[in-house]
């Protein structure tokens, strides 16, 4: 928005640059996007743990989790190993 009378940006009655409501509904986007991948992954998950168990497997494979782990540190950061942490628990649920 600008002032007519003076020609400058004029911001919202909040104060806040009009960027930032359409950056945050991106933001909300992408949130739920990364939720229906979160419960899509959680649910393919269980269904490989189930198939493990009944094919006389072990609940969890190690050397998975820890391919995961190293993936997700290698894209995120030292951060990364904690999101990998809870995306596992989501699949397999606390051991």
């Amino acid at each position: 928005m600008v002032d007519e009378t003076t020609g400058t940006p004029t911001r919202p009655a909040d104060g806040r640059p009009p960027e930032i409501s359409s950056m945050r509904r991106r933001i909300d986007e992408i949130d739920a996007t990364i939720i229906g991948l979160w419960q899509e992954r959680a649910g393919l998950s269980r269904q490989i743990g189930r198939l493990r168990l009944a094919s006389g497997g072990t609940r969890l494979v190690l050397s998975r989790e820890q391919e995961i782990l190293a993936r997700f540190r290698a894209g995120i950061g030292d951060e990364g190993t904690q999101l990998a942490l809870l995306v596992l628990r989501a699949g397999r649920g606390p051991l």
